[in-house]
């Protein structure tokens, strides 16, 4: 590898602890961790350690003014036993894309990629391969400097974890259509993946998940006239025979399986239509009985149906047991991920020892 990478192992790993037919999300993680910090202008020697906590000053600036951001990608494992990436070249893309627009330096991708690589292959006996289930790696980066003041930092850490999950959604989902709060503004930090974003929505969706929501359905901020997307995953309607997904305004997330998805209708053939949808467009189409599927994506979330949506007054039930474009779009994610369809677009990348020793 051309990146000094080093490596102290964990000598007392914790998989034999793991039951791989039940994975709470997000709470299991691996034997280790990537860590590498940046300061003087330059990035220094990454390493992979045995994962726990570590030290941090009360005065941190990323604690008092949130400069912190993330990606969430998964990998599966090949049938010779390798770790498989799908599409990490946009994950690098797109959290140094988040970087610039928190005033973060960009981390080059060949240190992102070597790294996440080598980390995946020490720990590639965590990644399950029972279907739905996967490997979720989440690459970070929070600021370190110790000061109160509001400015960039002058030094951050970044750090990749890995974690073994089943199902992010387990049955079809209900959504509120959320008329009172909002999730972000055009020229706000909508399409970064930035920390501050998640929190400010916590309160609406807790509220939603009270009355018996799943999620919310973020509505545009200005009007709350046009539909922006779920706060787990991008969303798509099938109205008659187009499928149609907002576009990307500036406070919406470009999800990378929105984008796949978006490929995969295309290559096939779909009237694809990447537009603004009002919800006004979304409720007549429920009631004229031409709205036929609603769905969600996201590196979580995969392809999630969606059984309901409540907007005001007004309860809009789609039946989930008609559906065929979603079916499709989650049978092609699981078996590219899988390696039963065929990668044409050469989204899939291996990970094999002689990658990770090169």
């Amino acid at each position: 590898m051309s990146i000094n990478i080093k490596v102290t192992e964990n000598f007392n790993s914790k998989l034999k602890d793991l039951d791989f037919n039940n994975i709470p999300f997000g709470k299991v993680f691996t034997d280790h961790m990537l860590e590498v910090d940046y300061a003087n202008g330059k990035w220094g020697e990454p390493e992979i350690k045995p994962f726990g906590p570590f030290l941090m000053h009360p005065g941190n600036v990323a604690l008092h003014y949130g400069q912190s951001i993330f990606e969430g990608m998964k990998a599966t494992i090949s049938k010779s036993g390798n770790p498989l990436l799908f599409r990490p070249e946009m994950h690098v893309e797109r959290i140094n894309e988040s970087a610039k627009r928190m005033c973060m330096p960009t981390i080059p991708e060949e240190l992102f990629m070597e790294g996440l690589k080598k980390l995946l292959y020490i720990d590639r006996a965590w990644i399950p391969s029972i279907d739905g289930s996967a490997l979720y790696i989440r690459p970070f980066m929070f600021a370190t400097d110790i000061t109160l003041g509001v400015k960039p930092s002058d030094t951050y850490k970044f750090m990749i974890l890995l974690l073994p999950v089943g199902p992010y959604y387990t049955r079809p989902v209900k959504l509120k259509a959320e008329t009172i709060y909002v999730r972000a503004v055009a020229g706000g930090v909508g399409e970064a993946k930035t920390a501050g974003n998640y929190a400010a929505a916590l309160f609406p969706t807790e509220i939603a998940i009270s009355e018996g929501y799943d999620q919310i359905m973020w509505l545009d901020a200005k009007e709350f006239k046009y539909v922006q997307e779920v706060g787990t995953m991008n969303i798509f309607f099938v109205i008659g025979d187009k499928v149609i997904t907002p576009i990307t305004d500036g406070a919406i997330l470009k999800g990378i399986t929105r984008d796949t998805v978006i490929k995969i209708l295309q290559d096939k053939g779909y009237n694809l239509e990447v537009r603004p949808v009002s919800i006004q467009e979304v409720v007549e189409a429920n009631k004229s009985g031409n709205l036929k599927e609603v769905f969600g994506t996201g590196t979580a979330a995969v392809i999630s149906k969606v059984a309901e949506i409540s907007y005001g007054d007004l309860k809009l039930v789609i039946e989930n047991d008609k559906f065929e474009v979603a079916n499709m779009l989650y049978d092609q994610m699981v078996g590219l991920r899988n390696q039963s369809i065929e990668d044409k677009f050469g989204w899939i990348h291996e990970v094999t020892e002689q990658l990770v020793e090169a």
